[in-house]
């Protein structure tokens, strides 16, 4: 039901954004954008999708960056997995599971949900740390979402599931995401390190490789359309505010 809902507010942002907004009359120019594929060191970014959740592996509107070193793909890999965000969101994930009784080797009461916390954390952990770092520092290639941010809304949709199967090395080509599928393989096989024996199978950890790659997928479209869903907001409350004046 929340995707259902999430993906007619994309297409409303990105309906908003087509026309950019012209600059008010004697604001100074701004220097002219550089042209496709022209190398530039972007800036941190410091929003947050939905003004909560960490995006730190996005770049938006650039098609050539310098490449991450090793110590750069863990370090801001490391930092989406252990911000604030995801110490919240695991413990909503871990009361989820103790409602419907996920996983009953852990028990009931605080003891089993904090068994359900550490291992929604652990999987969080596992997952990011190697599609985000170990594989693409091994394989060379660059664990960013790149923003298309042009065109349909259907065609950016279909770009953003693609990511999912198609990555860049560090020299900037286009390569099969091998980060993604092992790395979220390897990720659920250590889960059974840590999951009850009862629930650790085959079935459980090919379930648990393919949810990791479904949410990965949908993360993607987050990534595609929150500039868009941002000025859709932001030219909102403008509005709001100019009728209340």
């Amino acid at each position: 039901m929340i995707v259902l809902a999430f993906f007619p507010m994309l297409a409303a942002a990105q309906q908003t954004s087509t026309s950019p907004p012209a600059a008010p009359a004697g604001a100074p120019q701004q220097n002219p954008p550089k042209q496709q594929g022209q190398s530039t060191t972007p800036q941190k970014k410091n929003d947050r999708m939905f003004y909560v959740m960490p995006n730190y592996l996005t770049v938006e509107n650039q098609a050539k960056v310098p490449p991450l070193t090793s110590k750069e793909k863990f370090k801001t890999t490391a930092e989406g997995t252990f911000d604030p965000y995801e110490f919240v969101i695991n413990g909503v994930l871990a009361g989820i599971r103790q409602a419907h009784d996920a996983y009953p080797g852990y028990g009931e009461g605080l003891e089993g949900y904090g068994k359900r916390y550490g291992a929604a954390f652990a999987d969080g952990v596992d997952e990011n740390i190697m599609v985000g770092g170990v594989f693409p520092s091994i394989l060379h290639t660059d664990p960013r979402y790149y923003q298309r941010s042009h065109g349909s809304f259907w065609h950016r949709v279909g770009y953003a599931v693609s990511r999912i199967a198609v990555t860049r090395t560090d020299s900037g080509r286009n390569v099969f995401n091998v980060s993604e599928f092992v790395g979220a393989g390897v990720a659920a096989g250590i889960s059974n390190l840590y999951y009850p024996h009862s629930d650790a199978s085959v079935d459980s950890t090919l379930t648990n490789w393919g949810a990791e790659i479904g949410v990965d997928a949908f993360g993607n479209q987050l990534k595609e359309f929150w500039p868009d869903i941002h000025r859709w907001i932001m030219k909102k409350r403008q509005k709001a505010s100019a009728t209340s004046q």
